[in-house]
């Protein structure tokens, strides 16, 4: 049985090659896509709470869990903005 030998650096090298190109569209899509699940969380809440205020069958408590969800995610939206303007900043004080 023949076994050939696989040279693992070069293997890497070739694989961050590939994956560094995609870095910067993928880390924006990623952001894109948060985004938009908050905004969609954010329509939700606003969906049901115009549909118990208008008097439809709407249960309180799925109005207060959508608008809640809502509230968190976008608790987490702006502290991860938070965070990336922080690193900003540091890398801005660096020194070169």
């Amino acid at each position: 049985m023949d076994v050939t030998r696989v040279d693992l650096a070069s293997i890497q090298g070739q694989e961050a090659n590939q994956k560094s190109g995609n870095v910067d569209s993928t880390f924006s899509t990623y952001l894109g896509d948060a985004i938009g699940k908050v905004n969609n969380l954010e329509k939700q809440a606003d969906d049901l709470t115009n549909k118990f205020a208008s008097g439809e069958d709407v249960d309180i408590h799925n109005v207060m869990i959508a608008a809640e969800k809502a509230n968190i995610a976008m608790q987490l939206t702006v502290q991860i903005q938070n965070k990336l303007v922080e690193a900003y900043n540091e890398l801005m004080r660096m020194q070169i």
